[in-house]
């Protein structure tokens, strides 16, 4: 009579593959921990350049002045694009609003710094493309809104022709300067 021979793994064997797979999912963690936070700091400057090419779009399109501001003080809130026509650079309820964005988390910090002041905070362009004043479309306004996220950062230049460039400070030259410098 043949002896038969059973397959499979010993108790020994079977904590050994759970050990080894424990020590490289815990080196793995820490790179993937970064590249979750990397992509979603991505989403939310490419939120923000959507909203900000929508708003530009939208004020050739209409020949008028278009707005984009944060939906309470500060851009992580959320924004809103939208037909300013009392020229209080907020959305009110009888006003058209072209977009919403919902708050983005709460790790994600938005800060602006433009030419005619950030107070209020929000983004205009008028019938021709450029960025301007809320209260004066022919007054250019430009600046910057700086994205952070833990340790990385972007930050979208906006300039005076209304045209958006996204630079990342850890990598760029001397001239991708943040809202806070």
């Amino acid at each position: 009579m043949l002896a038969m021979k059973h397959a499979g793994l010993t108790l020994i064997e079977l904590l050994i593959v759970l050990v080894i797979a424990s020590v490289l999912l815990g080196a793995a963690a820490p790179s993937f921990q970064q590249s979750l936070q990397r992509l979603r700091l991505q989403a939310a400057v490419n939120d923000l350049l959507a909203a900000i090419d929508l708003t530009r779009t939208q004020a050739l399109a209409r020949g008028g002045k278009v707005l984009m501001a944060p939906l309470q003080q500060e851009w992580q809130s959320g924004w809103v694009v939208f037909l300013d026509q009392n020229g209080n650079r907020r959305p009110d309820p009888e006003e058209k609003i072209i977009y919403r964005h919902d708050p983005l988390r709460t790790d994600i910090v938005i800060t602006s710094k433009f030419t005619s002041g950030n107070i209020p905070a929000y983004l205009a362009y008028n019938g021709t493309g450029r960025t301007c004043a809320a209260g004066n479309s022919m007054a250019a306004r430009w600046g910057t809104l700086s994205v952070t996220q833990g340790d990385q950062a972007r930050h979208i230049k906006i300039n005076m022709l209304g045209r958006v460039r996204v630079c990342d400070p850890a990598t760029a030259s001397a001239n991708c300067t943040g809202a806070d410098d």
